[in-house]
């Protein structure tokens, strides 16, 4: 499992689509949104928890595609998918390689990108919180989308729009823990409910993934 965790992540890194293209998407979100709503921070600040967490999900997005998709073309699915690795554990150590090539790297930047929309100082702290514990889920449900869709020409349309639904409870919860950070109010709750979201979906979908892919590798 650690071999296939590396080699995922130098895939990542030699084909140039994990660390900086999702940050670079996301920083340039930030940039581009002072220009549509206004640069005052009376403007910027009651929306920033929102923005930040709507540009982590797309920022995630970007890279869905090619969690499956370039080990099918070389046939290299085809043989994790006869290895005595359950192929569970592959849907698994793939979501853990999306996540530590797109997400982490969105996390660490998240604090500069608030700052562009005027997010409180008292705020930031639980933006990284929040993305530490809600990435993690739109990580495994890329990956179930991903495993439906591989194998499909121009499967990237229909990936975005079978992912996206599924995003939605985290996107609520996650944007609550910022927003309750910026007004000093008890963020305890939310953040109950995104970690149960993200245990649930980090335990359960990597089995509903590995079946899916069971089904289009026949």
């Amino acid at each position: 499992m650690l071999a296939l965790l590396k080699r995922d992540l130098v895939l990542a890194t030699r084909a140039g689509g994990g660390f900086g293209l999702a940050v670079a998407f996301f920083l340039i979100l930030c940039a581009l949104v002072p220009f549509g709503v206004g640069p005052q921070t009376e403007a910027l600040r009651p929306i920033a928890p929102g923005i930040l967490w709507v540009g982590a999900l797309l920022s995630c997005l970007l890279s869905l595609d090619r969690i499956f998709a370039l080990d099918h073309e070389d046939g290299s699915l085809d043989l994790l998918a006869t290895a005595p690795l359950p192929l569970e554990g592959v849907v698994a150590i793939k979501a853990l390689a999306h996540w530590l090539t797109t997400s982490l790297p969105l996390i660490v930047a998240a604090p500069v990108f608030g700052l562009l929309l005027h997010l409180p100082g008292n705020a930031v702290p639980w933006l990284v919180v929040s993305l530490f514990i809600g990435t993690p889920a739109l990580s495994v449900l890329g990956a179930f989308g991903a495993a439906i869709t591989v194998g499909l020409r121009r499967g990237g349309l229909l990936l975005s729009l079978l992912v996206l639904p599924l995003y939605i409870p985290t996107l609520i919860f996650g944007t609550e823990i910022v927003r309750r950070g910026a007004q000093d109010a008890d963020p305890v709750t939310p953040i109950l409910f995104l970690g149960g979201i993200s245990a649930a979906v980090v335990a359960l979908v990597p089995f509903a993934a590995a079946a899916a892919l069971r089904v289009n590798l026949r």
